[in-house]
Protein backbone atom coordinates (compact mmCIF):
# COMPACT_ATOMS: atom_id res chain seq x y z
CA UNK A 1 0.00 0.00 0.00
CA UNK A 2 0.71 3.33 -0.14
CA UNK A 3 2.11 4.82 2.64
CA UNK A 4 -0.07 8.12 3.95
CA UNK A 5 2.00 11.10 3.28
CA UNK A 6 2.21 13.82 6.38
CA UNK A 7 3.37 17.35 7.09
CA UNK A 8 5.80 17.04 9.99
CA UNK A 9 7.39 19.33 12.40
CA UNK A 10 11.10 18.09 11.59
CA UNK A 11 11.55 17.48 15.23
CA UNK A 12 8.35 14.46 15.31
CA UNK A 13 9.82 11.71 13.32
CA UNK A 14 6.44 9.28 13.01
CA UNK A 15 2.65 9.18 12.05
CA UNK A 16 -0.42 9.45 14.33
CA UNK A 17 -2.63 7.15 14.46
CA UNK A 18 -6.49 7.29 16.30
CA UNK A 19 -8.03 3.90 17.27
CA UNK A 20 -11.59 3.45 18.28
CA UNK A 21 -13.28 5.30 15.89
CA UNK A 22 -16.94 4.74 15.88
CA UNK A 23 -18.47 7.41 13.78
CA UNK A 24 -17.27 8.49 10.11
CA UNK A 25 -17.75 12.36 10.53
CA UNK A 26 -15.25 11.90 12.99
CA UNK A 27 -12.93 10.04 10.57
CA UNK A 28 -13.37 13.19 8.24
CA UNK A 29 -12.17 15.27 10.70
CA UNK A 30 -9.67 13.47 11.87
CA UNK A 31 -8.38 13.32 7.90
CA UNK A 32 -9.21 17.39 7.66
CA UNK A 33 -6.40 18.34 10.60
CA UNK A 34 -3.87 15.79 9.56
CA UNK A 35 -3.89 12.80 11.32
CA UNK A 36 -2.47 9.54 9.06
CA UNK A 37 -4.30 6.74 10.40
CA UNK A 38 -7.78 5.99 11.88
CA UNK A 39 -8.57 2.60 14.23
CA UNK A 40 -10.96 0.45 13.84
CA UNK A 41 -12.04 -2.03 16.69
CA UNK A 42 -14.26 -5.31 15.03
CA UNK A 43 -13.31 -7.15 18.40
CA UNK A 44 -16.72 -7.29 19.89
CA UNK A 45 -15.96 -7.24 23.65
CA UNK A 46 -14.68 -3.76 23.06
CA UNK A 47 -16.53 -0.89 24.54
CA UNK A 48 -15.50 0.67 21.15
CA UNK A 49 -17.07 -2.48 18.75
CA UNK A 50 -17.74 -0.76 15.62
CA UNK A 51 -19.28 -3.51 13.50
CA UNK A 52 -22.82 -2.14 14.60
CA UNK A 53 -22.08 1.25 14.23
CA UNK A 54 -20.22 1.53 10.86
CA UNK A 55 -21.55 -0.21 8.37
CA UNK A 56 -19.27 -1.33 5.09
CA UNK A 57 -21.40 0.64 2.94
CA UNK A 58 -20.79 3.53 5.24
CA UNK A 59 -17.12 3.08 5.52
CA UNK A 60 -16.38 3.15 1.77
CA UNK A 61 -17.82 6.77 2.11
CA UNK A 62 -15.06 8.10 4.35
CA UNK A 63 -13.01 10.32 1.93
CA UNK A 64 -9.42 11.47 2.55
CA UNK A 65 -6.31 10.29 2.65
CA UNK A 66 -6.65 8.77 5.70
CA UNK A 67 -5.84 4.84 5.96
CA UNK A 68 -7.94 2.80 7.74
CA UNK A 69 -6.70 -0.22 10.15
CA UNK A 70 -8.67 -2.75 11.81
CA UNK A 71 -8.16 -4.19 14.67
CA UNK A 72 -8.30 -7.89 15.69
CA UNK A 73 -8.25 -10.37 18.27
CA UNK A 74 -8.04 -13.74 17.60
CA UNK A 75 -10.16 -13.45 14.80
CA UNK A 76 -11.24 -16.47 12.34
CA UNK A 77 -8.75 -16.29 9.25
CA UNK A 78 -11.47 -16.38 6.76
CA UNK A 79 -14.28 -13.45 8.62
CA UNK A 80 -11.04 -11.30 9.19
CA UNK A 81 -10.82 -11.97 5.46
CA UNK A 82 -13.95 -10.89 4.09
CA UNK A 83 -14.18 -7.64 7.02
CA UNK A 84 -10.85 -6.60 5.37
CA UNK A 85 -12.94 -6.69 1.58
CA UNK A 86 -15.55 -5.57 3.02
CA UNK A 87 -14.43 -2.69 4.81
CA UNK A 88 -11.43 -1.67 2.52
CA UNK A 89 -8.91 -1.60 4.91
CA UNK A 90 -5.43 -0.68 4.34
CA UNK A 91 -4.32 -2.62 7.47
CA UNK A 92 -4.95 -5.36 10.06
CA UNK A 93 -3.77 -5.34 13.79
CA UNK A 94 -3.82 -8.37 14.95
CA UNK A 95 -4.05 -7.57 19.45
CA UNK A 96 -4.64 -11.28 20.31
CA UNK A 97 -2.68 -14.51 20.54
CA UNK A 98 -2.20 -15.07 17.03
CA UNK A 99 0.52 -17.19 15.84
CA UNK A 100 3.35 -16.20 13.81
CA UNK A 101 1.98 -18.84 11.19
CA UNK A 102 -1.42 -17.10 11.12
CA UNK A 103 0.28 -13.44 11.40
CA UNK A 104 2.20 -14.56 8.02
CA UNK A 105 -0.60 -15.99 6.65
CA UNK A 106 -2.72 -12.60 6.57
CA UNK A 107 0.68 -10.62 6.31
CA UNK A 108 0.52 -12.39 2.61
CA UNK A 109 -2.27 -10.41 1.42
CA UNK A 110 -2.45 -7.13 3.61
CA UNK A 111 -0.13 -4.76 5.90
CA UNK A 112 -0.05 -6.64 9.21
CA UNK A 113 0.57 -5.05 12.48
CA UNK A 114 1.07 -7.73 15.11
CA UNK A 115 0.65 -6.28 18.87
CA UNK A 116 2.72 -7.10 22.29
CA UNK A 117 1.11 -6.05 25.67
CA UNK A 118 4.52 -5.66 27.85
CA UNK A 119 5.29 -6.06 31.63
CA UNK A 120 8.15 -4.66 32.95
CA UNK A 121 10.56 -7.95 32.48
CA UNK A 122 9.56 -9.33 29.48
CA UNK A 123 12.56 -10.49 27.02
CA UNK A 124 11.08 -8.23 23.98
CA UNK A 125 13.57 -9.52 21.57
CA UNK A 126 12.93 -12.63 22.31
CA UNK A 127 8.79 -12.67 22.02
CA UNK A 128 9.03 -10.51 18.70
CA UNK A 129 11.64 -12.36 17.09
CA UNK A 130 9.65 -15.30 15.95
CA UNK A 131 7.16 -12.42 14.59
CA UNK A 132 9.89 -11.06 12.58
CA UNK A 133 9.48 -12.35 8.69
CA UNK A 134 5.35 -13.14 9.46
CA UNK A 135 4.20 -9.67 10.22
CA UNK A 136 5.33 -6.29 8.80
CA UNK A 137 5.25 -3.95 11.99
CA UNK A 138 4.90 -4.06 15.63
CA UNK A 139 3.00 -2.32 18.38
CA UNK A 140 3.98 -1.99 21.88
CA UNK A 141 1.59 -1.25 24.07
CA UNK A 142 0.73 -1.97 27.71
CA UNK A 143 -0.18 -5.43 29.91
CA UNK A 144 -3.65 -5.33 30.66
CA UNK A 145 -6.12 -7.76 31.79
CA UNK A 146 -7.76 -8.74 28.77
CA UNK A 147 -7.50 -8.02 25.25
CA UNK A 148 -7.32 -4.30 23.80
CA UNK A 149 -5.96 -1.00 24.94
CA UNK A 150 -5.88 -0.65 29.02
CA UNK A 151 -5.18 3.34 28.73
CA UNK A 152 -2.46 2.38 31.26
CA UNK A 153 0.61 4.16 30.54
CA UNK A 154 2.95 2.59 28.68
CA UNK A 155 6.77 2.88 29.89
CA UNK A 156 8.70 4.01 26.67
CA UNK A 157 12.42 3.02 28.79
CA UNK A 158 11.67 -0.39 27.95
CA UNK A 159 12.02 -0.19 24.16
CA UNK A 160 15.51 2.29 24.77
CA UNK A 161 17.72 -1.17 24.70
CA UNK A 162 16.11 -3.55 22.37
CA UNK A 163 17.19 -3.95 18.74
CA UNK A 164 13.70 -3.76 17.26
CA UNK A 165 14.55 -3.67 13.66
CA UNK A 166 11.06 -3.21 12.23
CA UNK A 167 8.74 -0.23 11.91
CA UNK A 168 6.59 -0.47 14.91
CA UNK A 169 3.96 1.53 16.34
CA UNK A 170 3.82 3.28 20.02
CA UNK A 171 0.60 2.89 22.33
CA UNK A 172 -0.23 2.75 25.37
CA UNK A 173 -1.94 5.41 27.34
CA UNK A 174 -0.50 8.92 25.45
CA UNK A 175 -2.42 11.60 26.39
CA UNK A 176 -2.63 15.52 26.27
CA UNK A 177 0.96 16.73 27.39
CA UNK A 178 2.62 14.38 26.35
CA UNK A 179 3.97 15.79 23.36
CA UNK A 180 7.09 17.10 24.62
CA UNK A 181 8.43 13.54 25.54
CA UNK A 182 6.63 11.92 22.61
CA UNK A 183 9.09 14.68 20.54
CA UNK A 184 12.08 13.31 22.75
CA UNK A 185 11.75 9.65 22.50
CA UNK A 186 11.97 10.18 18.60
CA UNK A 187 15.36 11.72 19.17
CA UNK A 188 16.52 8.44 20.52
CA UNK A 189 18.03 5.50 19.00
CA UNK A 190 15.48 3.70 20.11
CA UNK A 191 12.60 5.27 18.12
CA UNK A 192 14.26 4.95 14.84
CA UNK A 193 12.07 2.57 13.86
CA UNK A 194 8.96 4.12 14.72
CA UNK A 195 6.48 4.34 12.20
CA UNK A 196 3.25 5.75 14.35
CA UNK A 197 2.03 6.59 17.85
CA UNK A 198 -1.42 5.53 18.76
CA UNK A 199 -4.01 7.41 20.89
CA UNK A 200 -7.12 6.30 21.94
CA UNK A 201 -8.83 6.90 25.23
CA UNK A 202 -6.90 9.77 26.73
CA UNK A 203 -8.59 11.36 24.15
CA UNK A 204 -12.61 10.49 24.38
CA UNK A 205 -15.55 12.08 25.75
CA UNK A 206 -17.15 8.46 26.23
CA UNK A 207 -15.74 5.25 24.57
CA UNK A 208 -15.91 5.40 21.02
CA UNK A 209 -16.83 8.80 20.72
CA UNK A 210 -13.52 11.34 20.87
CA UNK A 211 -13.18 14.80 21.68
CA UNK A 212 -11.92 16.06 18.63
CA UNK A 213 -10.63 19.70 20.37
CA UNK A 214 -8.26 17.31 21.79
CA UNK A 215 -7.07 15.96 19.10
CA UNK A 216 -6.54 19.08 17.09
CA UNK A 217 -4.18 20.70 19.57
CA UNK A 218 -2.35 16.80 20.21
CA UNK A 219 -1.73 17.11 16.26
CA UNK A 220 -0.69 20.53 16.24
CA UNK A 221 1.78 20.44 18.59
CA UNK A 222 3.63 17.70 17.58
CA UNK A 223 2.94 18.44 13.87
CA UNK A 224 3.35 22.50 14.28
Amino acid sequence: MTEPTTNQNPSFRGRIKVCGMTLPEQVNALDDMGVDIAGFIFYDKSPRFMRNKISPEKMRKIGGRIAKVGVFVNEDYEKLMKTVEDYRLDMVQLHGDESERFCEKVANYVTTIKAFRLSENDPIEWMIRPFHDGSDMYMFDTLGSGYGGTGKKFNWNLLKDVNINKLFFLSGGIEPGDEERLIEFTSMEAAKKLFAIDINSRFEVTAGVKDIGKVKSFVQNLKG
